[in-house]
């Protein structure tokens, strides 16, 4: 044994007191523990049930008399008063039970504080590549695509419009998650939503409910058949879109700013957005005079989005054979013999939101 070692009163000492490792000498500040704090914790760590005088050495009696009442105030350690009326002994609580908390709090600042800095940096080089007047950057990692994405989402000012495709492709952040995580907060800040989607997503009822809650919260949404490619346009200023569509590892994306190519993905999607065919809030199409009941309107309303009966009788929670009991009871009515008979009649009606007589001819039959 050293001369150092029988002395005592130092992190190098042996017998089993304090920390042995000058480096851990004060990790517990980082959880906002004081350093004499965390001296007197780690002491009583090793010394359950002393007395305040067996903890002094290299600590003065004030120093751990002022310790010991913090931390029995902040929950780490307990005092038991003996019935004698000596001095109260002290003893640790679990350092599980009684740092886990603050570790986990840390933890979650620590996290706030990773996702600033990815904003942070995202925000920096876009304004460093837009002030160079790059028309396009170049975005490597699902990490950095997802901040991008949200960071475009946070800053829209009047309009986020969205290509939807129903087709495999990798998830950096998916339609389900980001209609929680995004539109309705950008909907509160009176964003305008458009997105086009495709027909896929209502065949399924867990996606058809999230289009359908879309919808429902004042979003915008056209169903076509198939789209090319993921998009995201914020303010007709700045657009988001994959490299390569099919890329399955490594995701790369492309940040598209003001430039002809930028208008050339406006147009597409103003394109596709127009072909599609809308839909409608439950209700929105109600009308008092209408001899045709609301649910009746849904299902040509959904009938004509091109969903097959079973799609719409998931959609509408209820039997198959009840949705062609009312579509052949509809066109019993109205004198029709086919269902494009149908689709034509409900857009002369009026029954089919911003419909032609000429996109009537469209509806599924």
């Amino acid at each position: 044994m050293t001369g150092a070692e029988s002395r005592g009163g130092g992190p190098g000492r042996s017998d089993g007191v304090g920390p042995r490792d000058p480096v851990d000498a004060s990790l517990l500040t980082l959880l906002g523990l004081g350093p004499d704090e965390d001296a007197v914790y780690r002491l009583l760590v090793d010394r359950p049930d002393c007395e305040p005088d067996a903890l002094t050495g290299p600590l003065s009696d004030a120093v751990v008399a002022g310790a010991l009442d913090s931390l029995v105030e902040r929950g780490l350690a307990s005092a038991d008063l003996p019935d004698s009326g000596g001095p109260a002994r002290y003893r640790a609580a679990p350092p599980v039970l009684a740092l886990g908390p603050l570790l986990e709090s840390r933890r979650s600042a620590l996290h706030r504080v990773e996702s600033l800095v990815g904003d942070l940096s995202e925000r920096h080089r876009s304004a460093q590549m837009y002030g160079a007047g790059a028309p396009v950057e170049v975005l490597s990692g699902p990490a950095a695509v997802r901040r991008r994405l949200v960071t475009m989402q946070r800053q829209a000012r009047s309009e986020v419009c969205t290509f939807v495709p129903a087709r495999h492709m990798p998830a950096l952040l998916s339609f389900e998650d980001n209609h929680e995580e995004a539109d309705a907060e950008m909907m509160r800040r009176g964003v305008t939503v458009r997105s086009v989607v495709e027909r896929a997503w209502l065949e399924h009822p867990a996606t058809a409910a999230v289009v359908g809650s879309c919808v429902a919260q004042g979003q915008h949404i056209s169903v076509t058949d198939r789209l090319p490619t993921k998009l995201v346009i914020v303010d007709r200023r700045i657009a988001l879109l994959p490299l390569d569509p099919e890329r399955e590892n490594e995701p790369v994306a492309l940040v598209v700013h003001r430039t002809g190519l930028l208008t050339a993905l406006v147009s597409l999607f103003e394109a596709h957005f127009e072909k599609g065919r809308r839909l409608t809030p439950p209700g929105a199409d109600e009308d008092a005079a209408s001899p045709v009941a609301a649910i009746d309107r849904q299902i040509v309303s959904l009938l004509h989005v091109g969903l097959t009966d079973a799609a719409i009788a998931r959609q509408l929670g209820m039997g198959h054979r009840t949705v062609q009991r009312r579509l052949h009871a509809l066109m019993d009515e109205v004198g029709a013999a086919t269902r494009f008979q149908l689709g034509w009649y409900a857009a002369r009606a009026g029954w089919l939101p911003e419909t032609s007589d000429n996109s009537a001819a469209q509806t599924h039959s």
